[in-house]
């Protein structure tokens, strides 16, 4: 009998707290420790898998929406574990150590649920690419290759580049994102100079029906629309659109709300897969357990939606049947003197 990909990921769903491959060997006894190392270091678990077998149970729509997004797997006490980089993290407002994970989520509007579908891990040391060629490296592979409909890209604003939105117009695709506020526009027709984008003034009819800009490089003529949006009393979007017909501030906020999805992705795979804990060194094995931790994400979604249950009941519900267990019939009784 041999360790399998599948033994792997069953761990990963049932284990609660410790993640190491030590606890593995420790409650799954006819496998040493050497030996699910040994399987890891030279299984290639790759982005195809996941595909494979998302394929299987997503519910395409044709007003899909592809969202784009990247997190930072902490790795912060961990300095030779190889793939480690420093990089900053939105989720601790700084700069920390850690390998960094970009993940495209396809968003069915029509039920509000979301599946990963594809992902890359940053690495430019070893394939020369930034976050930004693997989003681009994504797009193209749902449009020429998975073949999957979809109608609206959404994505940051580190994303919210000059060629990848031209790209996205040449798909025919719609796309709202964020822009930072020191992006030069123009929203006179070329009557004055480029200008920052939250030094802009707005009446009252384009704060409630967005305005029309030219993005600085973006070729000949090429207009988009602005909307300024409010998230909180201290904070502020200016989000663009390719959807010139597009006249509603809270029609762009209902499709940026969406965005949101890749958040709570990003909080379930942490907090239910271990994707974060793998203590192993070398690139291929954190590869792999990254690679398993999201397959394990996929099967507890789907069976959520399946049973109309949360993630996160379903995962700590196998705690709480062995609690269960634990209190009628308990393997170490309490006495008291």
């Amino acid at each position: 009998m041999s360790f399998t990909k599948l033994d792997y990921c069953q761990y990963l769903l049932s284990t609660q707290v410790n993640y190491t491959l030590t606890h593995l060997a420790e409650h799954l006894q006819i496998f040493s420790h050497d030996t699910i190392n040994r399987y890891l270091r030279n299984e290639e678990i790759t982005p195809q898998l996941l595909w494979d077998n998302v394929k299987k149970v997503i519910l395409p729509c044709a007003q899909a929406y592809l969202i784009f997004d990247d997190t930072v797997l902490d790795k912060s006490y961990s300095t030779s574990i190889e793939l480690t980089r420093r990089q900053y993290s939105g989720n601790a407002h700084a700069v920390i150590r850690g390998i960094g994970l970009v993940s495209c989520i396809y968003v069915n509007p029509e039920t509000e649920q979301f599946w990963i579908i594809d992902y890359r891990i940053y690495h430019p040391e070893g394939d020369n690419k930034n976050k930004l060629d693997h989003v681009k490296d994504m797009l193209q592979g749902v449009f020429e290759h998975k073949k999957i409909p979809f109608q609206t890209v959404l994505m940051d604003s580190w994303y919210a580049t000059t060629p990848l939105m031209l790209r996205i117009d040449d798909m025919n695709k719609t796309y709202y994102c964020p822009i930072k506020k020191n992006r030069l526009v123009d929203d006179t027709l070329g009557k004055e100079s480029y200008k920052r984008v939250e030094d802009l003034t707005w009446d009252e009819n384009e704060i409630s029906y967005g305005k029309v800009i030219k993005v600085k490089r973006f070729p000949g003529s090429k207009r988009v629309k602005l909307f300024r949006v409010v998230v909180s009393s201290d904070k502020t979007e200016y989000v663009v659109t390719n959807n010139m017909s597009q006249n509603s501030l809270e029609a762009v906020q209902k499709e940026c709300r969406f965005r949101w999805k890749v958040e709570e992705f990003h909080r379930e795979i942490k907090q239910l897969t271990g994707i974060e804990s793998c203590q192993c060194r070398k690139e291929r094995i954190q590869r792999n357990h990254i690679g398993c931790a999201l397959l394990v994400w996929l099967r507890l979604k789907d069976l959520a939606y399946r049973t109309g249950q949360t993630i996160y009941q379903l995962k700590r519900g196998l705690f709480s049947r062995w609690l269960i267990q634990e209190l009628k019939q308990p393997a170490i009784p309490m006495t008291l003197a």
